[in-house]
């Protein structure tokens, strides 16, 4: 019994010292773009760029909320991307080119097909799980880092996507006009994700039941990880795959799964993006990767990747991204928003170390306290003699 208090009361000290970790990262890199703030401009440093930052998307309300739950959907989804593959000892630096796939599949499959909003979701996500099953095959049977792979495709998925979807200015899909997909309001109105009554509450057009979904992805990822036997087979051979072997896990079918599922997870995040209205794709301007995927890792990082961690990680990261939209130009930079945010994780980088020192201190307070705990106990016991 006195064993099992003590491992519960470590757990519960070791995930305090995660969340302290990540609250000291976000504290630190706040007060630095506060600084950054007063270089560019001191006299409204304060009222018109840090408050503003601070505020997010409550500096419009309700409009600005509803952007940030947009905008967070998908970044749950490419948060919970890595991470998922960070638990099983694996790098998914490919979210980005899984995302692209992702929006290419629900595109086509709402556009051209005409399908139904969920069909065209589960489209997104097989499409992102083909383009995570490649790199994960890579490394299962050829022993090739995955980031190398997923850096790899990453490019190729996007520079396909935008050949396919130009297709030389007269692709199926493409609205020559807007350089652009065509608007799914007005071409294939069955594939929007219902509303459910948030694009009236925050008077958007875009604003759908996407983020409850995500939410309910991140809790499905923690209980597949957390309390089942195949989570336990993933992470055992992330811990280490010569014992996992050892132990009966066939460590390569593993290994691909856990790609496949992390690609699955970022293409769905596209899904809940693109068949929300967030926006079309425009493979003119789409010359660089979608800055989600790479949002992902900063998101899952802040989290310790954890999944239900990610989904505040990600309200966060889009919090503070929409309040750098509202800055006054005239001012500062909206990329002032971007700075912080990028600050916070490569603070993240150090989160091991924050960890760390906060775990040592809150260890050392416990066992101070079990110190001058003891003899009170001998003396009751002497009384009782």
């Amino acid at each position: 019994m006195a064993n099992n208090k003590k491992s519960l009361g470590l757990s519960l000290r070791q995930k305090s010292s995660s969340v302290l970790a990540a609250l000291l990262c976000i504290v630190i890199g706040m007060l630095i773009g506060l600084v950054v703030l007063f270089i560019i401009n001191t006299e409204h440093a304060w009222q018109d760029g840090f408050l503003r930052i601070m505020q997010g998307g409550f500096y419009d309300f309700p409009y600005g909320v509803g952007k940030t739950l947009t905008q967070a959907a998908p970044l749950i989804m490419t948060g919970l991307s890595v991470a998922f593959a960070f638990k099983t000892g694996l790098f998914n630096i490919g979210a980005a080119g899984q995302y692209t796939l992702g929006a290419f599949g629900a595109l086509y499959c709402a556009l051209v097909l005409q399908l139904p909003w969920w069909a065209c979701l589960l489209a997104s996500a097989l499409f992102g799980a083909i383009w995570g099953a490649i790199p994960g095959i890579f490394k299962a049977y050829l022993n090739i880092n995955e980031v190398i792979t997923s850096i790899m495709f990453n490019w190729i998925g996007l520079y396909l996507v935008n050949e396919i979807i130009y297709g030389r200015g007269s692709g199926i899909m493409y609205d020559a006009h807007n350089t652009r997909t065509w608007k799914l309001a007005n071409n294939a109105p069955q594939a929007l994700i219902p509303s459910g009554g948030m694009s009236e509450l925050f008077h958007t057009s875009n604003n759908t039941i996407a983020i409850f979904l995500a939410i309910l992805m991140a809790v499905l990822v923690w209980v597949i990880l957390e309390k089942t036997t195949f989570g336990y087979e993933l992470k055992a051979v992330g811990l280490n795959k010569d014992a996992a072997r050892y132990a009966g896990i066939n460590e390569k079918k593993n290994i691909i799964l856990s790609m496949t599922i992390a690609g699955a997870l970022a293409g769905f995040g596209a899904g809940l993006f693109y068949l929300s209205g967030g926006g079309e794709w425009n493979p003119l301007n789409s010359t660089s990767l979608p800055a989600m995927g790479f949002n992902g890792i900063a998101t899952a990082l802040l989290a310790s990747s954890h999944p239900i961690g990610t989904i505040f990680s990600s309200l966060f990261i889009s919090h503070i991204t929409v309040g750098g939209a509202y800055l006054p130009t005239r001012y500062f930079p909206t990329e002032i928003a971007d700075l912080i945010s990028g600050i916070i994780i490569y603070l993240c980088a150090f989160s091991m170390l924050f960890r760390g020192v906060i775990q040592k201190k809150l260890l050392r307070k416990h066992d101070t306290a079990d110190a001058n705990a003891e003899p009170a106990k001998d003396n009751a016991s002497k009384e009782g003699k």
